[in-house]
């Protein structure tokens, strides 16, 4: 027995020391060394990847606290860069890579969403006047793998400034559903989808009430007065075709 024992440690140790690579624990099951492929790519820039079709964004709730904690910018949004090089290519914001920054002032707040390795970035500049608070600035960027083989690198940016974007009253939130496009260079724009938006204050962290965007109030009111319009028409023709066939009745009737 002892024998057996002896000649089975030597040929596991003429194992290890004839075939690389393949270790021991204490369960004698081998392990094998890890991957060098899988510690590359962990290690490889994140690029975006432009697509040739548009698709819905995906939707995403950003908060930006200050420095004691508090909400003072709240934004619910989905984001499409929408780039433009001899044909039109996509890319959306992930919300699940997005790393949310930026500053609360008095006078300025700014929120500022990035994904890994600075491939892309949407910065939005709040500020307030007595009544309202606005994006007075917008700025964008992506920088993308090149959208053909041998094709140069390449950064689109472009910003909104001087603006007075997506404004509501202090306390309430401007929300459209719409869709929005905003043009920032002419290589690039940005869409933005499902949008809500509320800075400076923030009472409970929550959105405040709502403040309809001028294409979300058209789309609304619109078809109310398209049916108004047509039920008018109606109306005035039903009563012209009773009056005139109540004039040619009592014409008859005098002869």
């Amino acid at each position: 027995m002892m024998q057996w024992g002896q000649t089975g440690a030597w040929f596991l140790f003429f194992l290890t020391a004839v075939i690389p690579g393949v270790l021991l624990q204490k369960d004698d099951s081998p392990v094998q060394p890890t991957s060098d492929s899988k510690l590359t790519s962990e290690t490889q820039t994140y690029r975006p990847v432009l697509q040739p079709s548009e698709a819905v964004p995906p939707i995403g709730t950003y908060v930006l606290n200050n420095l004691v904690g508090k909400p003072c910018i709240k934004a619910t949004l989905g984001a499409e860069y929408i780039v433009i090089e001899k044909e039109t290519w996509y890319f959306h914001l992930d919300p699940y890579r997005v790393r949310t920054g930026g500053s609360c002032g008095r006078e300025a707040a700014v929120l500022s969403l990035t994904l890994p390795d600075s491939a892309a970035s949407l910065q939005l500049t709040f500020t307030e006047d007595e009544s309202d608070f606005y994006v007075v600035k917008l700025t964008a960027h992506v920088s993308p793998l090149p959208v053909c083989p041998g094709c140069a690198n390449k950064t689109y940016s472009g910003a909104l400034a001087h603006e007075k974007l997506f404004t509501a009253g202090r306390g309430q939130s401007f929300k459209c559903q719409s869709k929005q496009l905003l043009r920032t260079s002419l290589e690039l724009r940005i869409k933005l989808v499902a949008l809500q938006l509320q800075a400076f204050s923030l009472p409970s962290g929550q959105f405040g009430s709502e403040v309809e965007c001028r294409p979300d109030f058209n789309k609304r009111v619109l078809p109310i007065i398209v049916g108004a319009t047509v039920v008018g028409l109606f109306l005035i023709a039903l009563l012209t075709f009773l009056f005139i066939r109540d004039r040619r009745r009592a014409g008859y009737d005098m002869l």
